[in-house]
């Protein structure tokens, strides 16, 4: 029976997850996480695809084996696990609507940044000194003292730049742009060629007429939709994955698939332990490499992590319209806990530093407003151990429009900043075009305050700019010169 307040008669359950405060109830926190599962259950498949197959100093795959196949099920198990229980400890704790899971860029940098120079467990203990620290800031308060730094219109472009970059994501993963010569190509070979590129128009022009229409799950309804027809497309086709590597001859099959080919599996049920993955060495590190290049390591992974994830929070925050009053993150102390703790969780497991996905845009976009959607997508996640063949019925064509129409949603942020204004419009420029066009949100955030502070200073008003700006600042430098620091040290 329902625990009620006499005053009220709002649920206990109700009160902590604020769901009538953010104007939800259950049933729209439940598609919500569903949602925000389908578009991000990608990572179960391509985390194992950048870690299992990388191999260390030794020659060995994550797991100390020879076996690539055993490696890669290794590390989609453990993607799977950390991401759900990280998940579902923000939902609890953190009481906010985001996913946790192994960080894309983190993992490249720890695959062919890190592990060719050491063991892996030498690697894994990086990502956890790592967490470690970004947790000793939030502890602190300094990571909570550094987003109330940032100016309210620099937040606001980091939201309408990260709307960008996630619409990237999505025409990326789609196949409708795609790497060329000099800078990128349009779909295949310039033309909408092929049904996997039919799938993802259809599915972007049914979701827009369904978010125009204000019809309630209008994301959920056309991802499904999509779905079902790539199903249907792929058994009558038979159109398989697709292959465009200029290194491989003819381009065989470049209007295939993206990387999930979607089928219905001969085999649902499976499961894979992935202890063998549970080895970290703290320090080792710095006696393979180094201790200055371990601690450049160190500074990237944390300088990137600390910067994606309140990138991330702020842009998800406003789109979901969670900010306070005074421009504040509710519960941005327990939600910036949550997020250290995984970065170290996912070293200690054997996946990478695991960190706040962007892509649970998509389940604030379709309604997600409180903790109760992240415990649905946790729960999917750890489902996914024991039927890992279902997630991946869903093809990137299907899941990208989501991606596209969250990315408008956000974009829309950009009505707030004073564009009239030169000091803060270029930073907040600069913010917003290049986290799409570096493929980073840590990039564009880092040359957004960099150049705010430039600014301000050749104005004559660096009394303007607090404490913690020019140590933010100072830090994107070190940052932005990591190879010229390397090149003099002879790291």
């Amino acid at each position: 029976m329902e625990t009620t307040t006499e005053t009220t008669g709002i649920s206990a359950w109700d009160r902590y997850f604020h769901m009538t405060e953010r104007g939800s109830n259950l049933g729209t926190e439940v598609r919500g996480g569903i949602v925000t599962f389908v578009t991000m259950a990608y990572i179960v498949v391509l985390n194992p695809l950048i870690v299992g197959t990388a191999k260390d100093i030794n020659g060995n795959y994550p797991g100390g084996g020879q076996d690539i196949g055993t490696a890669i099920a290794l590390v989609a198990a453990a993607t799977a696990l950390v991401a759900g229980i990280m998940t579902i400890f923000m939902g609890v704790y953190g009481r906010f609507p985001v996913a946790i899971a192994a960080g894309l860029g983190l993992n490249g940098f720890l695959a062919f940044g890190l592990a060719p120079f050491m063991t892996w467990p030498q690697a894994f203990g990086l990502v956890v000194i790592e967490g470690f620290i970004v947790l000793l800031l939030v502890l602190t308060g300094f990571r909570t003292a550094v987003f109330h730094a940032v100016p309210d219109s620099l937040k606001y472009s980091i939201g309408a730049g990260i709307g960008l970059f996630i619409a990237l994501i999505g025409l990326v993963d789609a196949g409708v742009v795609r790497p060329g010569v000099p800078l990128i190509t349009f779909a295949v070979f310039g033309e909408l060629a092929g049904w996997p590129i039919f799938t993802f128009v259809f599915g972007l022009m049914l979701m827009i007429i369904l978010v125009a229409l204000r019809k309630r799950a209008a994301i959920l309804i056309s991802l499904l939709a999509t779905t079902v027809i790539a199903v249907v497309l792929e058994s009558t086709q038979k159109i398989g994955a697709a292959n465009t590597d200029p290194s491989l001859p003819g381009l065989e099959n470049p209007t295939g698939w993206g990387l999930t080919v979607p089928a219905i599996p001969e085999t649902v049920i499976g499961f894979v332990d992935p202890s063998p993955l549970f080895q970290f060495d703290i320090f080792g590190a710095f006696g393979a490499i180094g201790v200055l290049a371990a601690g450049l390591a160190v500074f990237s992974l944390l300088l990137s992590d600390f910067f994606d994830t309140i990138g991330t929070v702020t842009g998800l925050a406003t789109e979901a319209d969670l900010l306070t009053a005074d421009g504040e993150v509710q519960h941005l102390g327990p939600i910036l806990t949550v997020d250290s703790i995984a970065a170290m969780a996912g070293g200690l497991a054997g996946t990478s530093s695991n960190t706040a996905y962007i892509e649970s845009a998509s389940g604030i976009g379709d309604g997600a407003r409180t903790g109760i959607a992240s415990l649905v997508t946790g729960s999917l996640f750890l489902l996914a151990m024991f039927i890992a063949p279902l997630t991946k019925i869903v093809p990137y064509e299907a899941a990208a429009p989501a991606l596209v129409i969250v990315g408008f949603l956000m974009m829309t942020q950009i009505r707030h900043i004073p564009f009239e204004d030169y000091a803060i419009a270029i930073p907040s420029f600069l913010t917003i075009i290049l986290m799409p066009f570096t493929y980073s949100i840590t990039n564009g955030i880092g040359a957004g305050m960099v150049s705010f502070v430039a600014i301000k200073i050749a104005q004559g008003k660096s009394k303007e700019i607090s404490g913690l700006m020019w140590i933010i600042a100072a830090a994107f430098v070190i940052y932005f010169g990591v190879h010229p620091l390397k090149e003099l040290f002879g790291v």
